[in-house]
């Protein structure tokens, strides 16, 4: 059942009138129960909030404390919406069954992988698998935002990770730290004063402290900039690349859907986005869906999503990449 301090949580929220803070209440109550076996009471929770939200994404300003540091979310993201290889999908699916069954794990003074590091190519699906993380377990998404944990004054970038970690803590979720390179970089490069190696002394003092349910995943672009410290407080490190060419083809063919009359040659169009990344051809594809339903078709033709990827390629020409 919930817990003394979820109770206290429900019935301060209920007098606040904050609706986001108390479903967000519920769904981690109902988790803590699924979690326990009592899946019809959990599965009864849920549906009482599916039946007044309209919509399951929808945005929650979570917890005033923590004073926009946290950017919290409903997802059910799917492990299918992840086009990546077998690999990345093998281990994803290692971290949900051990959450599942971690008390199973347990009983032999085992821990569930809880601590997860992303690093790879802008777009290629790291704050995804966040999602596709919170949408599985059925937890809050609570991404950090960095900008304005990351301050100038010396000491506060610390004092507010503390208080992000002591809301872990007491709240199961999904926690992101996207752009992480920005707190963890390596101390040998820091010429602030010292505020950098602070900081990151800092998180790693929290991360290999924190014993909560949630997941913590951190996601970077740059994991050469990333101290070596860092990598063994982590369960699993995962690294993501561009799709390959089988990858293309089926994240194209899944983002046209409907407007994929076989006018195509998947793999003509496949050949032109190689150097793209997931998001890039998703945009792509959504672009050509755009033009075709303002121009009042039901098709998609090569000479149309070929002209929206070289359009994407074209962004990165312009910019000199």
């Amino acid at each position: 059942m919930a817990t003394a301090d979820q109770i206290k949580m429900l019935v301060q929220s209920h007098f606040d009138s904050n609706d986001d803070r108390f479903r967000t209440l519920v769904l981690q109550i109902a988790a803590s129960e699924a979690k326990k076996g009592h899946q019809t009471f959990a599965r009864d929770l849920r549906g009482i909030l599916d039946k007044y939200n309209t919509k399951s994404n929808k945005i929650i300003p979570f917890n005033k404390e923590l004073d926009g540091l946290m950017r919290t979310e409903l997802s059910d993201a799917k492990l299918t919406d992840l086009v990546v290889n077998k690999e990345i999908k093998s281990r994803i699916e290692k971290v949900l069954l051990e959450y599942w069954q971690k008390d199973k794990l347990n009983k032999y003074g085992l821990t569930n992988r809880r601590k997860i590091l992303l690093t790879g190519k802008p777009g290629t699906g790291k704050t995804l698998t966040a999602s596709v993380l919170a949408g599985r377990t059925k937890l809050p998404l609570c991404t950090i935002v960095m900008d304005k944990l990351v301050t100038k004054y010396m000491g506060e970038t610390s004092v507010k990770l503390r208080q992000i970690f002591d809301f872990i803590s007491h709240n199961p979720a999904i926690y992101l730290f996207d752009e992480f390179d920005t707190i963890g970089s390596e101390r040998s490069l820091d010429n602030d004063v010292g505020e950098i190696r602070r900081i990151l002394n800092s998180f790693l003092q929290f991360i290999e402290q924190d014993e909560s349910d949630s997941i913590i995943v951190a996601a970077t672009n740059n994991p050469q900039l990333l101290d070596k410290a860092l990598f063994r407080r982590f369960d699993d490190v995962i690294h993501y690349n561009l799709p390959d060419r089988d990858q293309v083809i089926k994240l194209i063919s899944n983002k046209l859907g409907s407007f994929n009359h076989g006018l195509l040659s998947l793999e003509k169009v496949a050949d032109e986005a190689l150097t793209l990344s997931h998001s890039d051809i998703t945009m792509a594809c959504n672009n050509a869906v755009k033009e075709a339903i303002l121009k009042g078709l039901d098709y998609i033709d090569e000479d149309l999503i070929m002209r929206m990827i070289i359009e994407r390629k074209e962004v990165y020409l312009r910019g000199g990449s």
